[in-house]
């Protein structure tokens, strides 16, 4: 029990539940274990004895949680961690725009506080009293600070959070009479916030206000889902780029009257030979990666000596030929030959000086993206030289503010700026492709892809090293799609890590994958809630669950999505606890719906009819982890999972029931008036899983690209790794030969596909550029 009780103050599971009315208990290891990341000692009896006397008295005496959340415009009744303060209790916040508000607490009750304290003083008291912020500060409601300060947060004592000096309080913060306890209205942001206990107990804690949803899509809208690598025209150098997703979109949305391109995660891979291919397990989520770059639209390539434009033009024919060997000969996509031609070029490039305006620009970029960017490139240098994974490094490099990291980062300053200057390049030519999307026309526009976490030798796992749980990875438990459940090799995020330094880091990676997002799509967006985390060294199914504070969590999300004016996208597919998607919704993220999965599953279990499908979702009919919609009609995916030896059962038992849900669905469409071209033809067949889609209220409705010429292969097939072309293969037709975007826009199929959507779409000789 005592191990129990610890546990559950930590956030961790004893226990948990597959299915309804099933209970697996956790290992004792697993339990012990995953504390022990938490840096809580509880092996053996004395050690647990002491840890749980700590955290009892940890929690009986603190005076306010370390995050706290507060909703805007009324919508939400003040958090519990406000109305129960102590009478009389001092509570302060510090805006982050430079001003401070007071206030104090009637008490639980509404008592009056004791010794007939007088409220809070008002802004105009304050403003009367000639209390001036302090220097320097200018009050600001839509300020947005830096990111990287880390404050403390939860109960401490009184030597720790000596009570700042007053400051002033905002002009246009006011007391509105109408607000539980008289409690001040105040600006959106992460605020801190003070207390002072009539009892001399104190505390610091993160005060986040954000507003109670996150921004909707301005109208329903269709779109491409795409994985950007596969997407190749004549003009990228191998693999699909930045250039390449501004031409899709820009046809899309002018030519189709699509509102959204949605891509894979385009994060900094790890480098390597060879380098992962997997988007979803990058070096750093917060960056982007310059594979991506379109060489030829960098300004300063046209500005190449002519010794230099030989040695650039040598290259591009290099990566024509590469091209042409996925094109035209079936290869598969080499991310690593494209990233060394890509890269060589780019060096020449870097050596060409920048203009004043640009130089100037590059300098305002550096600025704004601060200490997380200097360690980004710097991990990037020492990379070049120790190699990709930082834990091989010597020692005193392995911290990222030793004296020795700071020494070799002065003396790799070139390669710093390098890498430095190569995220910038990337940041400019994703705002262009966000730019293409918002003048051909779309609603939404481009939807990037967070990972749900990041490579352990990485970038950011070095950066933020204490914000992440050693010897910790993130998977999934046995469910009735994978038995032996699923291990993803991420180390997780901290908990108390993360609300300790008010979330800095889970800010600063949603600020800069935002700032050039139309909408932004959470992998696994259940982690917001709770990740499975697996001991190093035991399988999938000896992990746990450990929680994280989802209110504060989702507080920053719809926070930082509303000042960028961004959609939230969460995949909610798989297992997802009770109530999640019930939080999620009242904020205003969207889910994702897929067509096969969405049967009546508390009833007939049946397939859904269209009109009791949700509203707030993104709906389609297939995933990148997910059969494509030609080889699910076919049978063609439980053909290839059986000759990769993935199949659990018997290959006639699969196909048997395979071709049952597949007729299930059909005898749907037909009924519904959908099939008129008959259920014998594919394509047909295509079009109406599609037009089922349309009946449906979801507010955007996605259509995977491979779709639209009738590839039959998955981009990536869960449960293999070398046995399958994972992440390799470029968008083909029906007989598995590559189409580039060229004819991908003068593909008859396509446009009768798309015709589904609008009656009006471009004459199949329509080709961008």
């Amino acid at each position: 029990m005592g191990l129990d009780r610890l546990a559950a103050l930590h956030g961790v599971a004893t226990a948990y539940a597959p299915s309804e009315g099933v209970t697996v208990p956790v290992p004792d290891a697993t339990v012990l274990a995953v504390l022990a990341a938490l840096d809580v000692d509880a092996s053996t009896p004395a050690a647990l004895r002491d840890a749980l006397n700590h955290a009892e008295s940890a929690a009986s005496a603190r005076l306010l949680p370390p995050t706290v959340v507060l909703w805007s415009e009324g919508a939400d009744p003040l958090p519990p961690a406000l109305t129960a303060l102590p009478a009389g209790t001092s509570v302060r916040v510090e805006t982050e725009g430079g001003g401070a508000v007071r206030w104090t607490s009637p008490g639980p009750a509404g008592a009056a506080p004791p010794g007939g304290a007088e409220p809070a003083t008002t802004a105009e008291a304050a403003s009367a009293a000639g209390v001036v912020p302090p220097a320097g500060v200018v009050p600001s409601v839509g300020a947005v600070p830096p990111i990287d300060v880390a404050p403390a947060a939860g109960a401490v004592t009184p030597a720790d959070v000596p009570l700042p000096a007053e400051a002033a309080y905002p002009a246009d913060v006011a007391h509105p009479a109408d607000m539980a306890h008289d409690w001040p209205q105040l600006p959106l942001g992460v605020h801190q916030l003070y207390a002072h206990a009539p009892d001399e107990r104190v505390a610091r804690s993160t005060l986040i206000v954000a507003p109670t949803r996150v921004p909707s899509p301005d109208r329903r809208s269709y779109g491409f889902l795409v994985q950007l690598y596969s997407l190749l025209s004549a003009r990228s150098w191998g693999m699909g780029d930045l250039g390449d997703l501004a031409e899709l979109a820009t046809w899309s949305g002018r030519a189709l009257g699509a509102g959204f391109v949605q891509v894979n995660p385009l994060h900094a891979a790890v480098p390597g030979a060879p380098t992962d291919p997997s988007p979803y397990r990058p070096s750093s989520r917060r960056f982007p990666d310059p594979v991506h770059l379109r060489i030829e639209d960098i300004p300063e390539y046209a500005f190449a000596g002519p010794d230099d434009r030989q040695r650039l033009d040598e290259l591009r024919d290099e990566a024509a030929r590469l091209r042409e060997s996925v094109l035209a000969k079936g290869a598969l996509i080499d991310r690593d030959a494209v990233w060394a031609l890509k890269r060589a070029a780019l060096e020449i490039v870097h050596r060409i000086p920048l203009g004043p305006g640009r130089r100037a620009a590059y300098c305002d970029f550096l600025a704004e993206q601060g200490q997380a960017l200097e360690d980004h490139a710097t991990w990037c240098a020492l990379a070049e030289v120790h190699g990709p994974t930082w834990h091989s490094w010597p020692a005193a490099l392995q911290d990222p503010r030793s004296p020795e990291t700071a020494r070799a980062r002065h003396e790799l300053m070139d390669r710093v700026d390098f890498h430095g200057r190569l995220v910038w390049l990337t940041d400019r030519q994703l705002a262009a492709a966000g730019q293409a999307a918002r003048e051909a026309g779309m609603g939404v526009g481009i939807v990037h892809d967070l990972a749900v976490g990041v490579h352990p030798g990485g970038a950011d796992a070095w950066a933020q090293r204490e914000a992440f749980a050693a010897g910790m990875s993130v998977g999934a438990p046995p469910d009735a799609f994978n038995a032996r459940g699923q291990d993803w090799g991420l180390p997780p995020w901290r908990p108390d890590v993360l609300a300790a330094s008010g979330y800095a880091p889970y800010r600063g990676l949603l600020r800069g994958l935002l700032r050039n997002a139309g909408a932004l799509r959470i992998d696994h967006v259940m982690g917001l809630f709770r990740l499975w985390w697996v001991p190093e060294g035991s399988p999938p199914t000896e992990g746990t669950y450990v929680r994280y504070d989802a209110e504060a969590m989702l507080a920053i999300l719809v926070l930082e999505a509303h000042r960028a004016g961004t959609v939230v996208i969460g995949e909610d597919l798989g297992t997802v606890e009770p109530g999640v998607r019930e939080a999620l919704t009242r904020r205003g993220v969207l889910g994702t719906s897929v067509l096969w999965f969405e049967r009546d599953w508390a009833g007939t279990g049946r397939p859904l009819p269209p009109e009791r499908w949700r509203e707030g979702c993104v709906a389609t009919a297939t995933t990148h982890d997910l059969p494509s919609t030609a080889a699910r009609l076919t049978g063609e995916h439980v053909a290839l999972r059986h000759r990769l030896g993935l199949l659990t059962r018997p290959l006639e038992q699969e196909r048997t029931q395979d071709a049952a849900n597949v007729s299930e669905w059909l005898g749907l469409l037909t009924g519904l008036g959908l099939l008129p071209e008959g259920t014998g033809d594919e394509e047909g067949q295509i079009r109406a899983a599609y037009r089922f889609l349309l009946r449906t209220p979801a507010r955007m409705v996605g259509v995977w690209l491979p779709d639209a010429v009738g590839d039959r292969r998955p981009q990536n097939l869960p449960g293999t790794w070398d046995q399958y072309p994972n992440w390799r293969l470029p968008v083909a037709d029906a007989e598995g030969r590559p189409v580039p975007l060229e004819e991908l826009a003068a593909s008859p199929r396509l446009h009768a596909l798309m015709g589904v959507f609008t009656p009006r779409t471009a004459p199949p000789d329509a080709r961008p550029g």
